[in-house]
């Protein structure tokens, strides 16, 4: 009968707890598995058998915990005191960021509120440029916007009021003898005609100048460009008006250079002079004289009409290429001019890539000086 053996004890269990290590070495105690910091000597430890023979071990080691009451309640209150930093620092985070974000948004609002009330068509909005950073730049992009708004508004109201304005005068006048003739005050006869074709060529006159401003504004105006000699044809307007000016004791003196090339529109030139000297033959007084010159600047010709007296204050220079502006004075209705003259030349020299600008003639009068690119300095688009 085989010896009794005593039994073999029970292996111990692997510590544990709220967290164990392991490691697992060889024979030699060269770490395999687990963290390399130094094997802890009271580790639970268990062979590792491999055909009999072992080959290592496994070594768990429970992480050291808190046992004691006073550990524990100081454990806690450290959670509790992370976990009120945590939050206090959130609430001074929040409370520190809200007047920034608010001083951030405020310009956008304000934007904002601008815009609407542009849309609505309130066009005397402004905003508060508060800086000269990417949104003050913005703020006053948008004020000058407001700005050329407003401005085109009153100007839109200004043009409706002349236009009616200067409607209503012939209007009236022709409504006067027409009623007149009609309840027996006037007799119609041959006399009475002329004075009424002449109410109805002022209406006429005021209606055409009103259409082809209309059409320059818009670039609807045809131009017919090609090469061409302004200066011949400068000479062949003011041929054209001088038994108009000797008429009323006015007298064109014309100093012009040989040739000057130009690509324009022949017919649009012609009435550009044309405007320029029946504004000279209506606004000069008798006995005066309209000087023509021409000469080069660099790539540009600039062509002076200069006339005498009566001249104008330096505000009514500011304001002669205005629609229906007439200075006060000798230049004024009277003269029989729509007011519109000044501002079909200005659009029909941009057409040709020039400049006009109004100045004190040193003759006492107006100077109207009109610069046109030479041929080879202007863009050939008809």
């Amino acid at each position: 009968m085989a010896p009794l053996t005593a039994p073999r004890p029970r292996p111990e269990m692997p510590p544990h707890g709220w967290r164990t290590m392991f490691w697992v070495v060889d024979q030699s105690g060269r770490v395999l598995v687990g963290p390399r910091e130094r094997v802890p000597e009271d580790g639970t430890q268990r062979s590792i058998v491999v055909n009999g023979a072992e080959v290592g071990k496994v070594i768990a080691s429970p992480v050291e915990r808190l046992t004691r009451n006073t550990d524990i309640n100081f454990d806690r209150q450290q959670k509790r005191t992370s976990w009120l930093i945590v939050a206090l620092a959130t609430l001074l985070a929040a409370l520190a960021t809200f007047p920034l974000a608010r001083g951030l948004l405020a310009p956008v609002k304000r934007l904002v509120e601008g815009t609407h009330k542009l849309a609505a068509g309130d066009f005397s909005t402004r905003v508060t440029v508060t800086g000269g950073d990417e949104l003050g730049r913005l703020a006053q992009d948008f004020n000058q916007l407001a700005s050329t708004l407003e401005r085109n508004q009153q100007m839109r109201r200004d043009l409706m009021a002349d236009i009616s304005h200067e409607l209503r005068t012939p209007l009236a006048v022709l409504r006067g003898e027409l009623e007149a003739i009609q309840d027996g005050v006037r007799r119609f006869t041959p006399e009475s005609i002329p004075s009424l074709q002449a109410e109805v060529a002022t209406l006429t006159k005021l209606v055409d100048d009103l259409h082809q401003l209309s059409m320059s504004d818009e670039g609807a105006l045809a131009y017919q460009k090609t090469s061409l000699d302004i200066i011949t044809l400068l000479e062949v307007a003011a041929g054209a008006f001088r038994e108009r000016f000797a008429s009323r004791q006015l007298s064109i003196q014309v100093s012009l250079p040989e040739q000057a090339m130009i690509f324009g529109d022949r017919d649009r030139l012609m009435q550009l002079f044309n405007n320029l000297l029946e504004n000279s033959l209506r606004y000069t007084d008798s006995g005066g004289s309209l000087h023509i010159t021409a000469r080069r600047s660099g790539r540009m010709l600039v062509i002076d009409f200069a006339d005498s007296a009566p001249g104008v204050s330096d505000e009514q220079l500011a304001r002669l290429c205005e629609r229906f502006y007439r200075a006060e004075g000798s230049r004024n209705r009277a003269s029989g001019g729509s007011g519109l003259g000044l501002a079909i030349c200005l659009n029909i020299v941009a057409a040709h890539g020039g400049t006009l600008r109004a100045d004190h003639s040193p003759f006492g009068g107006v100077s109207i000086k009109v610069e046109l690119p030479l041929e080879h300095d202007l863009p050939r688009d008809v």
